[in-house]
């Protein structure tokens, strides 16, 4: 019997070989793990700007057809978005130069929301990683991690989904995440191609030296902010797409993430 980790990874093979139109969805439950952009849409608090949209055209023209257009403003770092490695490392990869084959992959979904339901700056610890192994299998080099902890149950409100809603002010956050002990263990010794996450933040609120960032940034691994819908997937055995905005040497962009679930 093959395990859930070589399914989606023959899956992806048998993806890539064949063409387009060979993919039956059918065979799949497609799930948005991702937010709208919307006026409601959270920002980290110290973000100078929010998402804005306005009205270029819209209604009936000249020519007797309906036509609609907008333009949008927005920072990288908001909503459902990527974190390139170039945020957190001079020498990290920009959101452009992220290669496509680390943000298409097998998804390792790590539920600690009971915890965090009991403690909001939860941080998952390499000891909480190894007992999901012992449950699911050795998490494999390029893997996407998406730690799971039910916070999008409050978006988008501010206060309860980051602890404080001070503007200009991110001394008061509380919210769960990776701790550092989990992230070295996913990074450097499974190599693992993202870490994802249903908060704000791949550091906890409290963090002070975003050390996850860093850690992730040193090694070229991006990170997943503010997903939603994780208490949709399994364990092990879904496929993740994330795919962020080029932007030119970004430092992040806004991301559409969707994953295919197998219907068994």
């Amino acid at each position: 019997m093959i395990s859930s980790t070589q399914f989606a990874s023959g899956l992806i093979a048998g993806i890539l070989a064949l063409p387009a139109f060979a993919l039956d969805l059918d065979e799949y439950q497609i799930v948005d793990l991702s937010h709208s952009y919307s006026s409601d849409t959270l920002y980290w608090p110290t973000s100078p700007s929010q998402f804005e949209k306005k009205e270029i055209s819209f209604g009936e023209t000249e020519g007797g057809w309906f036509y609609s257009a907008y333009s949008i403003c927005t920072p990288e770092h908001g909503g459902t978005h990527l974190d390139a490695p170039l945020h957190f490392s001079a020498d990290g990869q920009p959101a452009d130069r992220v290669p496509l084959d680390s943000l298409i992959g097998n998804a390792v979904v790590i539920d600690i929301s009971s915890k965090a339901a009991g403690d909001r700056n939860y941080l998952l610890s390499a000891h909480d990683v190894l007992l999901f192994e012992e449950a699911h299998g050795l998490i494999q080099p390029g893997d996407i991690v998406l730690l799971r902890t039910d916070w999008d149950q409050y978006w988008p409100d501010a206060k309860a989904y980051l602890g404080d809603d001070k503007p200009g002010d991110a001394s008061k956050l509380q919210f769960p995440s990776y701790g550092e002990s989990a992230a070295r263990l996913l990074v450097e010794e499974r190599k693992v191609a993202v870490l994802g996450v249903d908060t704000a933040s791949a550091d906890y609120g409290k963090s002070r030296d975003f050390i996850v960032h860093r850690i992730a940034a040193e090694h070229d691994v991006s990170n997943l902010e503010n997903l939603t819908n994780l208490d949709k997937l399994p364990p092990t055995g879904a496929l993740v797409f994330a795919l962020p905005m080029k932007i030119e040497g970004g430092s992040g962009a806004p991301a559409r993430v969707v994953a295919l679930v197998p219907v068994r």
